[in-house]
């Protein structure tokens, strides 16, 4: 029974008469044999009363969202898995409302409607039985990374650009030239045309670096100047990683970029994660030598990964056709990737080791004014790559003059007019073409025309 203070006053006044009784209050506080107990910590109250609920019960009759879903322990996630099925749990554990005693109530209702978030590695990660669950009385939705390029999402950009503002309630609103800007590296980011990147949290963060600039230096509007600084301000660590490996590599002349060497390439790699890719120039340099007893052979060496392993064998189908009748003595071709200590991963430096392979084999120079990126079929067809803009910047960065991309990736590579009057881009689709532009063939035309 809870008792209020009116009705506490009137208990005060009844006469004992040898009967002991402990009433609880109101607040919680122990009223006993005639005696206020306060402060008592409610120890009158029901166990569900004098612990703090959890976030299942707490959302009971709502929505529990839960990020990174597959963080959860095992056993945490069979606990949700009961409560998803029975609709209630107990609230266990201690606080500073049950004394520092251990508590478990009876069971207390969370009935609720359950979203759950993560990456695509979380799958492999998740309780079986708990997604089971989820995909037999729920809906499991991919989120895209990115949206059409259309007035109305980059009118939906804009908006967002304002909520930031309005959020931080800090930095000045943006120009329209500003957040054109921001709708650019929106583009940009996407890594493919016709596309604006959806990965908004990183976007708010240039929208506040720029922010920031202009208020430093007192402007009650943020102009597209401060989002161009902003870029270099809010560089994300790869990035940083990726300009110092370039200066690095540059100073001892491990990137060369004026003249022309036989077997000897700049390929272009990616770092970093999805949301923050940075470009590098990756050399790449092949030598042949006499064979051994298992014929020829291409030894690729630089920590390559499965599917780079698997690049340079399809490389080898384009030599042999070419070079099938001239190889009868065995060979080993070797290919080198230097200075990868952090490995190598994908397909898109075949165009470039072949490249290397073949200025080896016939001794024709290849520029070294040019950079390349491009898978390649064993039919020689230049195949689309990801991340072409993040590697035209690093291609420039480097002080490379021509940039050799796939053709059905011309119109994904996102640069600024200053950035794009640096380098000349060439759209190929054969390996042939690659060939024909970047090794210089003075003295070996006959070899050229074998090539046509």
């Amino acid at each position: 029974m809870k008792l209020t203070s009116e009705r506490i006053k009137k208990i005060e006044k009844i006469p004992y008469k040898g009967h002991l009784y402990n009433l609880t209050t109101e607040t919680g506080n122990l009223f006993a044999n005639n005696i206020l107990v306060k402060n008592s910590g409610g120890l009158g109250t029901p166990a569900h009363e004098r612990i703090v609920p959890g976030m299942v019960h707490r959302a009971n009759g709502g929505v529990l969202f839960i990020d990174e879903i597959s963080l959860l322990s095992p056993k945490s996630q069979q606990e949700l898995l009961t409560i998803l099925q029975e609709k209630k749990y107990p609230i266990t554990g201690q606080s500073e409302h049950s004394s520092g005693a251990m508590t478990r109530t009876q069971p207390v209702p969370s009935d609720f409607v359950l979203v759950a978030a993560g990456n695509e590695e979380t799958i492999a990660k998740m309780h079986p039985a708990l997604r089971s669950r989820i995909r037999g009385y729920g809906y499991e939705i991919h989120m895209n990374h990115d949206m059409d390029d259309a007035l109305e999402n980059q009118m939906k950009i804009a908006q967002f650009i304002a909520q930031e503002v309005v959020k931080d309630k800090k930095i000045p609103h943006f120009s329209l030239a500003a957040v054109e800007e921001i709708i650019n590296e929106a583009k940009r980011r996407a890594g493919t045309s016709g596309k604006l990147t959806l990965h908004l949290r990183e976007l708010g963060g240039l929208v506040r670096a720029a922010g920031d600039l202009a208020k430093e230096e007192g402007k009650q509007i943020t102009e597209k100047d401060h989002v161009i600084r902003a870029k270099i301000l809010a560089r994300p660590l790869e990035q940083q990683l990726a300009d110092k490996y370039i200066e690095e590599k540059k100073k001892y002349e491990i990137i060369i970029t004026k003249g022309k060497i036989i077997g000897r390439v700049n390929g272009l790699a990616v770092m970093g994660s999805e949301t923050s890719l940075s470009g590098i120039v990756l050399p790449i340099e092949s030598e042949i030598t006499p064979g051994g007893m298992q014929g020829t052979e291409i030894v690729a060496t630089g920590q390559l990964g499965k599917i780079a392993k698997e690049a340079v064998k399809n490389v080898s189908a384009i030599i042999l056709k070419y070079f099938g009748k001239d190889l009868k003595e065995k060979h080993d071709i070797f290919v080198q990737f230097l200075y990868t200590y952090s490995g190598v991963e994908g397909d898109s430096a075949s165009i470039a080791v072949a490249t290397a392979i073949v200025s080896a084999f016939t001794k024709a120079p290849v520029k070294q004014d040019y950079a390349m990126t491009g898978s390649l079929s064993v039919r020689g067809e230049v195949l689309a790559v990801g991340g072409v803009t993040q590697k035209a910047e690093a291609a420039i960065g480097a002080g490379i003059t021509h940039l050799i991309i796939p053709k059905t990736n011309l119109n994904d590579v996102i640069l600024s007019e200053e950035k794009r009057n640096q380098i000349k881009i060439i759209p190929v689709e054969r390996i042939e073409e690659v060939l024909k532009e970047v090794l210089d063939w003075k003295g070996k035309e006959k070899i050229l025309k074998k090539l046509k």
